[in-house]
């Protein structure tokens, strides 16, 4: 997927209240931008890092950030910090049958309602094979070299949907979550020590059935593109 509109670099003053930036452009501007990211950030949101803001049209600030540059395995390399953009990439890929698990379907809807009050990232559908409900989740946390984590912050919510699936899976349905690193990775784990419940929820849903696929992608300054599947190791 392209960024609908180039980007304009800038260095992080500090990020604030959860989705707030203050960014020092480079013709000298200091300017707020909106941060499409309730999580922790962690390493992503240092002071003085190099980033890239996408113009935003409605709403109250003129800014989104959009990739921010980090050092992962003493490599500079960019990375995406919005988290609507691996749903936007999932949908992508899956409708192109670019994912091999998922290939087959000739029908993908979006934000479908299920469970107890819930909605599905994707919903793919095909009159040969029961309904695949897809999870998709942003991953952008590297503590131990290429390794790439999540979750970054406690998510009740992220635990909330295990369940689903798992019930999805418990009625006869496929059930997936699809862990979208936007960045680089030779490896996933779950970041248990942060949010032990969420650990002991994915082990519960995989033992119900519930399928977990793991890709990074690729970031650029013109868009993100996914590249490839990684294992899962923990």
């Amino acid at each position: 997927m392209l960024f609908p509109s180039p980007l304009v670099p800038g260095r992080l003053v500090r990020r604030y209240k959860r989705f707030l930036a203050d960014v020092v452009l480079d013709d000298g501007r200091e300017v707020t931008a909106h941060v499409a990211n309730s999580g922790a950030m962690l390493g992503l949101s240092t002071p003085g890092l190099r980033v890239w803001l996408r113009p935003k049209t409605g709403g109250t600030l003129a800014w989104s950030w959009a990739v921010v540059e980090v050092e992962i395995a003493g490599r500079g390399e960019l990375v995406g910090v919005d988290t609507a953009v691996p749903n936007a990439l999932g949908l992508e890929a899956v409708s192109a049958g670019v994912i091999p698990a998922f290939a087959g379907y000739g029908r993908v809807r979006r934000e479908v309602r299920y469970g107890v009050n819930s909605r599905i990232d994707l919903l793919l559908e095909a009159p040969d094979r029961p309904p695949a409900y897809v999870e998709i989740k942003n991953v952008h946390m590297w503590r131990r070299d290429r390794r790439a984590e999540f979750p970054d912050a406690r998510t009740a919510r992220g635990a909330k949907h295990l369940a689903e699936l798992s019930a999805m899976a418990a009625a006869g349905a496929r059930a997936a979550m699809l862990f979208i690193v936007q960045g680089p990775g030779d490896d996933f784990v779950l970041a248990r020590d942060i949010d032990p419940a969420y650990g002991a929820a994915f082990d519960a849903a995989r033992a119900a059935g519930v399928e977990a696929h793991c890709w990074t992608s690729v970031v650029t300054l013109e868009g993100v593109t996914l590249d490839r599947e990684i294992p899962i190791v923990g």
